[in-house]
């Protein structure tokens, strides 16, 4: 095999960084743990299911990586607390969430609330509580939350998460505001569809398939797709970068009326 097949390009300032993942028991989370981790960086994953956590750090630690877990409910105030209290991020990674399709008048108020929780508070959490060390260290560092290009434009059945990622994107800007005169960065990525295990099967249904021919690259983003922007945001390349939100989509949000 060519020794370049296994080479990985690294990013400045990131090799031995403390780097949080929420959100990491699965898909994206579980992507962005080992991007940080072949990057030289000590990656916490945190989620709320403790055993998928550990599976994932077991994992890292076997191929020489460093990772260590937290058990952690993003949409409770405390749970964060608890968790990040004697924790000292450079970066965060804001990428938990969760969702529901249904019909705007189909969305009970339980569906609300844990959508707003989970996307949009638990952020807002996270953030407060990495940004409190950051400024305490004098340090500075980088938060990159996950919105969504439904922060930017709308579909139907998804009402509840477009509204909580157009949150994310001014809560983004408004603690970017904030937080620049310590040295915080916090930016936003917006990913367009990309593929996962929950929608695999969606999208090789017909109406899946509908929607894919939208997209004007004509395909389904990868999670390998969002590696640079999430990297440019977090890394030392990103240094003037800050309240800014990178859509990643095949060109989706500039596709026709």
């Amino acid at each position: 095999m060519d020794p370049k097949d296994n080479f990985v390009p690294r990013f400045p300032g990131l090799s031995n960084k403390s780097v949080l993942v929420t959100g990491a028991s699965s898909g994206l989370g579980v992507h962005f743990a080992k991007l940080f981790a072949e990057q030289g960086a000590h990656v916490t994953v945190a989620a709320r299911r403790l055993e998928k956590v550990d599976a994932l750090c077991a994992e890292l630690n076997a191929a020489g990586r460093s990772a260590s877990g937290l058990q952690m409910d993003v949409s409770d105030p405390s749970s964060v607390r608890s968790a990040m209290q004697s924790c000292d991020f450079e970066i965060v990674i804001n990428n938990a969430g969760t969702t529901v399709s249904a019909a705007a008048l189909d969305h009970s108020p339980e569906d609300i609330d844990r959508i707003i929780d989970t996307n949009l508070k638990g952020v807002f959490y996270v953030a407060q509580v990495a940004a409190e060390a950051m400024k305490a260290n004098a340090k500075g560092g980088s938060i990159v939350n996950i919105a969504s290009i439904l922060g930017k434009r709308v579909a139907g059945h998804v009402s509840a998460y477009a509204a909580s990622k157009g949150g994310v994107m001014q809560l983004t800007k408004s603690l970017a505001l904030e937080w620049a005169r310590h040295g915080i960065r916090v930016n936003a990525v917006c990913p367009g569809y990309i593929e996962t295990e929950l929608n695999r099967d969606f999208f090789a249904s017909e109406p899946g398939k509908a929607l894919i021919r939208r997209v004007p690259q004509r395909r389904l983003g990868q999670a390998s797709d969002l590696d640079g922007a999430v990297l440019l945001l977090a890394s030392d390349f990103g240094s003037f970068m800050t309240g800014a939100d990178i859509a990643v989509d095949g060109g989706h949000l500039i596709s026709s009326l």
